[in-house]
């Protein structure tokens, strides 16, 4: 058994996962998520603010220490670090990475779309037999984050992969502005998901997927809801089978809901309140776009993938 370290750092939360690998799998020692927003205003500016790196800084500088924490004597943990969207954008990335390396003593990885979408499909395919996806293979694992989404297809390998700059922060950034967004705002942001949409479906033969898996907090949230859960409860969450009319009439709810009463909602994370409906809507779209009955809804995801790919 090896114990292991996987951070990844997105446009919208840093997430931490300490696991033991085995032959048997994958088993969670600790598994932390806090949402700093690196990617605030990157799409605008196409730089990092020093108030998003210091809030980043300062919850990785905390995961450092449950690392150090968990760490058996004798024993060295190996870390990855691995960055996506908002940091491959901005022109001052390197004083994220030498942050990072201050803290670690390892340099982050600033991932293409590309690697991103490889280590998510890692994380959130292992484990899928026929009584989690009864309709098999061929996924389409889609990853919405706060400055991308990915989009993957593939079973037992990737068979084609496409990274595009959309995902919840950026798209609210863009487009949903008002609380809540009136329609011609949300007619822009369908327009901007569908133009996405359709360069993913020119690369990536999406059409011959049997089973649409979703990552993410964005759809993890949606899966919530729709489920009517009392509290955010990712055992019941994962592997949750979410129908298309739910992910439309949760979709379309959040949009109508000024911000007091998204917040009100028990699943909500508070950091997640005004960029949720940005992520419901791109679910949605491609729920609908490419005519999928259910999401498969995954708590396992990239940072899974990370933490396989230290084995």
């Amino acid at each position: 058994m090896k114990r292991v370290a996987a951070i990844d750092c997105g446009t919208n939360s840093v997430r931490l996962l300490i696991a033991d690998l085995s032959a048997d799998g994958l088993a969670d020692v600790d598994r932390r998520m806090e949402i700093v927003r690196l990617g605030e205003g990157v799409d605008r500016t196409g730089r990092l603010a020093p108030e998003a790196l210091e809030r980043t800084f300062a919850a990785l500088r905390g995961y450092a220490n449950l690392i150090q924490k968990h760490t058996r004597a004798g024993e060295r943990i190996p870390v990855r670090v691995v960055a996506t969207s908002a940091t491959r954008d901005a022109e001052n990335r390197d004083e994220f990475v030498t942050g990072v390396r201050e803290i670690f003593g390892v340099d982050p990885e600033v991932i293409s779309g590309a690697e991103e979408a490889h280590l998510s499909f890692t994380g959130a395919t292992r484990g899928l037999g026929p009584q989690v996806a009864p309709e098999g293979g061929p996924y389409l694992v889609t990853d919405i984050g706060g400055g991308s989404t990915e989009f993957v297809v593939g079973t037992d390998r990737v068979e084609g992969a496409l990274s595009v700059d959309i995902g919840c922060v950026r798209l609210t950034e863009r487009h949903l502005a008002g609380d809540p967004p009136d329609p011609a705002e949300v007619r822009a942001a369908v327009a901007d998901i569908d133009a996405a949409l359709d360069r993913v479906e020119a690369a990536v033969p999406v059409r011959r997927a049997r089973t649409l898996v979703g990552l993410a907090g964005s759809v993890t949230t949606v899966a919530g809801i729709a489920l009517g859960l009392p509290a955010y409860e990712p055992e019941r969450i994962h592997h949750s089978r979410i129908p298309a009319e739910q992910v439309h009439a949760v979709t379309e709810r959040l949009l109508r809901m000024p911000r007091a009463e998204r917040a009100a909602i028990p699943v909500m994370h508070p950091g997640r309140v005004d960029v949720i409906g940005g992520g419901a809507l791109i679910l949605d779209r491609i729920v609908e776009r490419y005519g999928f009955r259910e999401v498969l809804v995954s708590e396992h995801d990239i940072l899974d993938g990370i933490a396989w790919s230290l084995g």
